[in-house]
C-alpha cells in the first residue's frame, strides 16, 4: 500500500532518495562547526591588538592554517546546505528554484575559493 496520491504515482514524484544524506550532512557539519568556529574565535581573540606581522605569522603556521581551511570548508558547505533547504521550501516556481539552487552553489564556491585563496596566500607568503 502506498501513501502517495494516484497523480503522484503517475508523475513518479516522491522521495528523492537524498533527504537522509542531506540531513546527516547538515548535522555533521553543524557538529564540526562547533569545534572549528570555537577554535576560530579563540585564534581571532588571541590576535586582537597584535601587530600585522604577528597576525600573518600566526595565520601562516601550519596548524592554524589547517584549522582555518577546515573551518572555511565546513562553514561554507553547511551554509550551502541550509540555504538549499530554504530555497526548496519557499521557492515554488521550478525554474526560479533551479536558478536559485545553482546561484546558491556558485555563491558558496566563490566564498570558499576567496577564503581558501587568502589563507593559502598568507600561509605560503606569496
Amino acid at each position: 500500500m502506498s501513501i502517495r496520491t494516484p497523480i503522484g504515482r503517475v508523475r513518479g514524484r516522491g522521495a528523492a532518495r537524498s533527504g537522509t544524506s542531506h540531513f546527516w550532512h547538515q548535522r555533521v557539519t553543524a557538529l564540526a562547526n562547533v569545534f572549528l568556529v570555537t577554535a576560530f574565535v579563540v585564534i581571532l581573540v588571541s590576535l586582537l591588538g597584535r601587530s600585522h606581522a604577528l597576525v600573518i605569522q600566526t595565520l601562516a603556521s601550519p596548524f592554524v592554517a589547517i584549522v582555518m581551511l577546515l573551518m572555511v570548508g565546513s562553514v561554507t558547505y553547511h551554509m550551502k546546505l541550509g540555504m538549499q533547504v530554504v530555497i526548496e521550501d519557499y521557492v515554488h516556481d521550478e525554474r526560479w528554484k533551479l536558478l536559485a539552487i545553482i546561484g546558491n552553489t556558485f555563491f558558496a564556491i566563490a566564498i570558499a575559493a576567496g577564503a581558501v585563496y587568502s589563507l593559502l596566500k598568507i600561509s605560503w607568503g606569496v
